[in-house]
């Protein structure tokens, strides 16, 4: 003040002027203090909470893009093509909120120093409702993302089996190409295996390209598909020079066969002879052609042997190995015919010997199931009974006829088998019932 006092008179005036604006630091800024600052503070933190809101609901919406693009990339389901397109949806709506977002922050510039009471309340409001549709947004979306789970769990473990299988594939195509080496450095041709073989090539190739051009289901079967069939020519492959082996033995042992039943074959006349010579007709008459039959088929045996061994020699597995079960199936019948031969012989000696051991025989079986019949009842069920007393005369008439002057053996013998077979069928059929009944 003592300052004051001295200055010169005129410029008292002029610093009346000045000293209101000295003490204000030189500026127009209006200090609202206490509740005005308060707003501003409660706007600035409606900002920050509405910033906070924007980040979460922006990171959700991208790792949820990752979830809906792996989803998209493995599944094609209707469930899967809904999830995409509710996912878009919720791209709208995202768009929509954050739009309200972005337009509250750059209308309201909370650091302005001349900031209004009012204005600032009006931003935190805007900011705080836009902070609520985020959150709301927000929720939403993780509800989504929950119900996602199951597709996504889905869609990662196929992923998650997608470069193993690709692999695995590439690895069996590599075995399959060094056991076909193996087996051609043997001196074995595998001309079927190896064209197999060259058939997966472009599937590798495809494999190769990945699931980014082919898609990752069709990835997946085309994996699994090339190592079935790799491992089906490698397996092939490893098998073959024992399929040689096996080829090589069996012929031997079917020309060994065949040379025997050669020799058998021959045998089947004298036999002929002496049926002919103690027997009825009727007892030889079916085995007239057997040594002339048994002849041809062992020749035809033979020429399928030399065509067995000639395929063989050229390495067509297929066709020796078909040939052979063909000089298999000739020899077996001409054993079966050869052979009927002599049993018939032996069976004819016994039962002109002694028929009445053949008659015991099939009486216990018929005396047996009758006792088996009337188990546990007062008298048989007349589906059991019929079938049985049928048999016991049966017995009876074939019995009767061997009283001829030249019986017929074989047809007594035809008639007890059937008899029995008869019976056995009424046994069989009894116990399955009972059975049943447990």
């Amino acid at each position: 003040m003592l300052a004051l006092a001295l200055l010169p008179l005129h410029l008292l005036p002029l610093l009346t002027t000045v000293l209101p604006a000295a003490f204000t630091g030189g500026g127009t800024r209006r200090w609202f203090g206490g509740r005005g600052e308060n707003v501003r503070a409660e706007a600035q933190a409606a900002k920050d909470a509405a910033a906070a809101a924007f980040y979460e609901l922006d990171s959700a919406q991208r790792d949820l893009r990752i979830s809906i693009e792996t989803i998209a990339a493995v599944d094609s389901s209707p469930a899967a093509r809904k999830a995409a397109g509710d996912f878009e949806a919720f791209g709208r709506r995202i768009d929509e909120v954050s739009h309200q977002y972005i337009t509250a922050v750059d209308a309201h510039d909370l650091d302005r120093d001349d900031l209004e009471a009012s204005a600032a309340a009006r931003a935190r409001t805007e900011l705080t409702q836009a902070k609520d549709a985020l959150g709301t947004t927000k929720r939403d979306l993780d509800r989504f993302t929950q119900d996602l789970a199951p597709l996504l769990d889905k869609a990662e473990t196929q992923l998650a089996r997608l470069a193993p299988a690709v692999e695995r594939a590439r690895q069996t195509l590599l075995a399959a190409t060094t056991a076909l080496d193996a087996v051609r450095a043997a001196g074995l041709k595998a001309d079927d295996l190896a064209g197999r073989l060259a058939a997966l090539a472009p599937e590798l190739t495809k494999l190769n390209q990945g699931a980014g051009q082919h898609g990752v289901p069709d990835t997946l079967h085309r994996a699994d598909r090339v190592v079935r069939d790799a491992e089906a020519v490698r397996a092939e492959a490893e098998r073959l020079p024992e399929r040689a082996r096996d080829i090589d033995r069996r012929l031997v042992s079917l020309r060994t066969r065949a040379q025997a039943l050669t020799t058998r074959s021959e045998q089947v006349q004298p036999i002929l002879s002496e049926l002919r010579r103690r027997f009825t007709a009727a007892c030889w008459q079916d085995l007239q052609r057997v040594p002339e039959q048994a002849a041809q088929s062992v020749r035809q045996a033979e020429t399928k042997l030399t065509e067995a061994q000639r395929a063989r020699d050229d390495q067509r597995w297929p066709d020796a190995t078909a040939l052979l079960s063909t000089v298999r199936a000739l020899l077996n019948s001409t054993d079966e015919a050869v052979s009927a031969a002599g049993d018939r012989l032996h069976r004819l000696n016994a039962v002109a010997k002694d028929p009445q051991a053949e008659i015991e025989r099939t009486r216990f079986a018929v005396r047996d199931a009758q006792r088996l019949a009337m188990a546990g009842r007062q008298k048989p069920d007349p589906r059991h009974a019929r079938p049985l007393d049928d048999s016991v005369a049966r017995l009876d008439r074939a019995v009767a006829a061997l009283d001829g002057r030249h019986p017929d053996y074989w047809h007594f013998l035809t008639e007890t088998e059937a008899v029995r077979t008869t019976v056995a069928r009424v046994v069989a059929q009894i116990r399955e019932e009972r059975g049943q009944g447990a």
